[in-house]
């Protein structure tokens, strides 16, 4: 909690060495540390409200509709009918925002460790904690492997929106959080997880992938822009329990007077279709 000096921000981390990203800060809203991370809260002079978990952003008012709507929408349309949504983190309430706009989600379960983020979102960032206003919501605060093991067979489709792989994230990018992730699943379920960026650390992606490969018979990695991210970028790991799924084919796509109604600001078909096309040098590295 030391970066912010002279009402400037400025995220730095041994994940993406060499580089930084600051930002002017209008307020500090809010800083503490909670049983799991440090937590600190900002009102900036460009970006809006900003959440910072252990000194890392994890978003900002201004862009922050692209992950949300890229990582809940990708797997629900590639899914024939997503009934049923397991959300493991998404403490500020961005993700079950967007999860319960999908017109065939009837039932979300939200799982995340720190209520303080939950509750910390609710007063600083209502435009995302909105999404536990939801009818189709139900909150559990806890542990998301321990959740799986007690909830065998019952998703259609599970999200992980964790912190990038420090902290009380780590778990979540170990070959055994993909198999408790399947053991969870119906048997044409889909999981989708948070999975970093190509420009900083292409070897964390590539075991990710493998990782989520050796768990299901259907593997792929797409990725979105989020210019607050580290490079502009961020990625996420695909998988399914059916072989021959087609992922950038949706199977579910909206009209423009369907997205207008969702309020989707960033997600459509052709972006869907776009986000599974790699660059040449990912491309071969993942293959």
């Amino acid at each position: 909690m030391d970066k912010l000096k002279t009402n400037w921000f400025t995220e730095s981390c041994d994940m993406w060495p060499g580089g930084t990203f600051s930002f002017e800060v209008k307020e500090v809203l809010h800083t503490e540390k909670s049983k799991y991370q440090n937590i600190q809260v900002f009102d900036t002079t460009s970006l809006g409200k900003v959440l910072v978990l252990d000194g890392i952003i994890q978003c900002t008012q201004k862009d922050e509709f692209s992950y949300q709507e890229m990582i809940s929408f990708l797997p629900l349309c590639c899914h024939k009918n997503p009934e049923n949504v397991l959300i493991v983190g998404g403490g500020d309430g961005g993700v079950a925002r967007e999860v319960a706009k999908h017109p065939q989600v009837k039932h979300i379960v939200l799982v995340e460790i720190d209520d303080r983020v939950i509750e910390l979102s609710k007063r600083y960032l209502p435009f995302m904690a909105v999404g536990f206003d939801s009818p189709k919501l139900t909150l559990h605060v806890g542990d998301g492997f321990e959740f799986m093991k007690n909830h065998r067979q019952e998703f259609d489709v599970i999200i992980t929106d964790s912190s990038d792989p420090v902290g009380p994230a780590v778990n979540l990018f170990q070959e055994n959080y993909f198999s408790l992730m399947k053991s969870a699943l119906k048997p044409d379920g889909i999981v989708c997880s948070q999975a970093g960026t190509i420009w900083n650390d292409i070897e964390l992606v590539t075991n990710t992938l493998n990782f989520c490969k050796n768990q299901f018979p259907a593997a792929a990695y797409c990725y979105t822009s989020v210019p607050t991210y580290p490079s502009g970028q961020i990625g996420f790991v695909i998988g399914s329990l059916t072989k021959d799924i087609k992922f950038n084919e949706p199977q579910l796509t909206f009209t423009r007077d369907e997205e207008e109604a969702m309020n989707l600001r960033y997600y459509n078909s052709e972006v869907h279709r776009a986000a599974f096309a790699l660059p040449t040098f990912v491309k071969y590295k993942l293959a």
